[in-house]
């Protein structure tokens, strides 16, 4: 059994949080949401390229401010509970890696970066993999 989870581990995509090391310890400091919104962290692209090329700090921070994919930190208590508009159940949960429109919730500056509140209707699509998206901004 630790055989077939240290594998999947190894065949799952090195995934890049912005700022997740350092708040997801420490989550009694990000917002938290209310009734049917969601936080999430936009993805952040590697300071490195594939082809070893080093992107700037001012790059990277342009690019998460664009970024319309992130990661689910946390959601409120009435997220999805609506049967009639969600019969099918939550749209995503918390971990999720989601697309949302680029100039969808509000944007929250947090030290090192900044987090999304989104409304539960804003997330238009989940994804297993942020780096399978092409992140243009």
């Amino acid at each position: 059994m630790t055989e077939q989870s240290s594998t999947s581990k190894t065949e799952n995509p090195k995934l890049k949080l912005a700022l997740v090391e350092k708040y997801k310890e420490e989550t009694e400091k990000l917002p938290k949401p209310t009734g049917w919104r969601i936080l999430v962290l936009p993805f952040r692209m590697d300071e490195k390229t594939k082809g070893g090329i080093l992107v700037g700090a001012e790059t990277l921070d342009r690019q998460q401010v664009a970024s319309q994919c992130g990661n689910v930190i946390a959601m409120g208590d009435s997220c999805y509970k609506d049967k009639e508009r969600y019969p099918n159940g939550p749209w995503c949960k918390v971990d999720d890696w989601v697309i949302f429109a680029r100039y969808a919730g509000s944007r929250i500056q947090i030290e090192g970066g900044e987090i999304r509140l989104l409304n539960e209707d804003e997330i238009l699509a989940t994804v297993k993999n942020p780096e399978d998206i092409l992140h243009k901004f």
